[in-house]
């Protein structure tokens, strides 16, 4: 009996949710340098604002970037768990596994939340499981840009390239 052989590492990164044209734009450049496959974005023409370019540092030359509306997300994230992706919500959220806890699948979407508000309890409903980096400090987060480095960085030293 044949072994079905494991499917390739395949990491993208969702954030729709996320509005900062700063912190996208640094999270291309995130994503980029640590070999993310694709950084999904509510829409492209972010990608042109000043302000995105001037953090992702050309890092957007190279970054596969695709679109997904807040209104499709639902339905785009149950497609990529159809598709055999894990969905991973990245959460401030004390009750979710800790990331130091967590071995990614190979194939996994990481969902990033808005800006303070976080990711709406309807959406992370449709994840497979939620992560969380536990904190020592006072303050309730990290910046969404920053904690997803983590996450990446995490997800990439169990799947280098």
């Amino acid at each position: 009996m044949a072994t079905a052989l494991p499917a390739s590492p395949s990491l993208i990164v969702c954030a729709t949710l996320v509005q900062n044209p700063m912190n996208l734009g640094g999270l291309c450049r995130t994503c980029e340098v640590l070999g993310v496959n694709q950084l999904v974005l509510a829409e492209l023409s972010v990608a042109d604002s000043s302000a995105f370019r001037r953090l992702a540092a050309s890092g957007q030359q190279w970054q596969p970037l695709a679109s997904c509306s807040l209104a499709e997300l639902p339905a785009w994230l149950i497609g990529h768990r159809q598709a055999g992706y894990e969905t991973v919500a990245l959460t401030a959220q004390p009750a979710a596994q800790s990331l130091m806890a967590c071995q990614f699948k190979p194939r996994t979407v990481l969902l990033l939340g808005r800006e303070l508000t976080g990711i709406p309890a309807d959406i992370t409903a449709l994840c497979d499981r939620a992560v969380t980096i536990p904190q020592a400090g006072r303050v309730g987060s990290l910046n969404v840009q920053t904690a997803a480095a983590i996450a990446v960085y995490e997800y990439r030293r169990q799947y280098p390239r």
